[in-house]
């Protein structure tokens, strides 16, 4: 099963498991990149790494994402430092054209910093991409 290859992914370090059909985890090591000027993780990497892993429910068409984010709600819980994070991303339903998940965002020792759910559309598997001028 394939994840989702994206730019932006790697820059920030995402590593990806699939843990069933319907889990996957991505995880962090964090870097002074993903701090905000407090010294705690960027909320917006949280959110990204929660949106991340919950699209990556729906296996990639050779790389590219079948599932779009067309709702994202997280809710941070505590500050999150550390050495890494790690969402654990689960379908909550699936239809034919949405896919609903939750998302659960732990630091290093398991403590639950953020949770998220989100939908997403379901595009068909032979998607080709519009080149970009």
């Amino acid at each position: 099963m394939s994840f989702i290859e994206q730019p932006l992914d790697g820059f920030l370090g995402f590593t990806y498991e699939r843990v069933s059909s319907s889990r996957v985890n991505v995880r962090l090591t964090l870097q002074p990149l993903h701090m905000n000027s407090v010294g705690v993780v960027h909320g917006g990497i949280i959110s990204t790494l929660a949106d991340v892993a919950m699209s990556n429910l729906v296996e990639s068409d050779e790389g590219v994402q079948r599932a779009v984010t067309i709702d994202l709600h997280t809710t941070y819980l505590q500050p999150a430092r550390g050495h890494q994070l790690v969402a654990e991303a689960q379908v909550a339903k699936q239809g034919k054209t949405l896919l609903y998940a939750d998302c659960l965002v732990y630091d290093d020792e398991w403590q639950l910093v953020a949770k998220s759910s989100g939908t997403f559309f379901m595009r068909a598997a032979t998607f080709v991409p519009e080149p970009t001028l």
